[in-house]
């Protein structure tokens, strides 16, 4: 909404200033910063036309949108990730791989269990994988974000330090509309995540499936076709059936981890990736006196790099390129250890 009276403009103002606990004089930098922001919007209307989006639509989803400054906060607050100690991987596994946690995903894969099945023949991925990144992402649904989708991301948009990001998304969002998804579906994290699995909007468009048939690929409230877009984004991504995401292993004192060092720098979180050793067959490893902690071994040709988040003398993981793929779901070394963990003890 467009304010047009100067009470109107204040209130809002005021509204911004206490919620980013900023000095009072902000109200006239406030109602600039808005007038800005509604210009911007035609630059994104007119870019929304530009790819085919509907007039309809582009005047549905901008209609009373204003400045979010709460995401524009949220988002300047995000810790950098190049620099800093790293945590302990314990306390983050403990948080998130709880009893609680584990024994809702057991009942969802026993409720499920024939949608999965078909889901794990279409697609080649696990059904436990599928399960392991929803109960991580929302716990099952439990809590899927409640803010307005276009408001954020246009907000982020505007304030710049992501815009390419953001207005794509923000595109994304218009032609999710022209495709049949309600307006009201709009709602999600405040840096645009929305749904069960928290699918960015460029995403439900490339990899989003109507899993029961009925014409609507629903990631909000279907079960099914939740679990069938999350397979498709990881056949898309390069997963192989029949292999592990990896192993926990002990790691003998004696091992020289001087010699498993990787050449290979990553163009993408380089610091993820820096943690890794380079590549060796689970023959290899076995043979340099890595055990599994479980007695189970993947066949002896997977190759695998070797993770230790704790440090020596802790479990430490064998990781194939299956692992890979859960970090293009999000390339965090905790977070991909998490659901693949998670994983294994829903299908125990």
């Amino acid at each position: 909404m467009i304010f047009s009276k100067c009470i109107t403009f204040f209130r809002a103002a005021m509204v911004g200033v206490l919620a980013l606990g900023l000095a009072g004089p902000a109200v006239g930098q406030a109602t600039g910063e808005e007038a800005g922001f509604q210009q911007y919007l035609q630059l994104l209307a007119a870019r929304a036309r530009g790819e085919g989006v509907r007039e309809s639509t582009i005047s549905q989803v901008m209609a009373g949108l204003t400045l979010n400054a709460r995401v524009i906060q949220l988002d300047r607050a995000q810790p950098g990730s190049s620099s800093g100690p790293i945590a302990a991987f314990e306390p983050y596994r403990r948080k998130h791989i709880d009893a609680s946690r584990i024994a809702r995903g057991k009942r969802q894969y026993v409720a499920a269990a024939g949608q999965i099945a078909g889901i794990e023949r279409r697609y080649g991925v696990p059904g436990k994988i599928l399960l392991g990144i929803w109960g991580h992402e929302t716990d099952y649904g439990g809590y899927t974000g409640d803010f307005d989708l276009p408001r954020s991301l246009a907000s982020l948009a505007y304030e710049g330090r992501r815009r390419d990001l953001f207005a794509d998304e923000f595109i994304a969002t218009m032609k999710m509309v022209d495709r049949g998804v309600p307006r009201s579906k709009l709602v999600g994290s405040w840096a645009g995540a929305f749904g069960n699995p928290q699918f960015l909007p460029s995403v439900y468009l490339r990899v989003a499936q109507d899993g029961d048939g009925d014409g609507f690929a629903d990631i909000w409230t279907n079960r099914t076709d939740t679990l069938a877009s999350i397979a498709n984004y990881f056949r898309d991504a390069g997963w192989r059936t029949g292999e592990p995401w990896g192993v926990a292993v002990n790691v003998p004192d004696s091992l020289d981890r001087s010699a498993l060092t990787t050449k290979l720098v990553s163009p993408r979180c380089p610091r993820v990736f820096d943690r890794h050793t380079g590549w060796k067959s689970m023959a290899e490893w076995r043979a340099l006196g890595i055990v599994p902690q479980s007695g189970s071994w993947p066949a002896d040709d997977v190759m695998a790099s070797l993770l230790e988040p704790d440090g020596r003398g802790r479990t430490a993981y064998l990781l194939t390129g299956n692992y890979r793929v859960i970090l293009d779901y999000n390339c965090s070394n905790f977070y991909a250890l998490s659901v693949g963990l998670l994983a294994d003890e829903i299908s125990r």
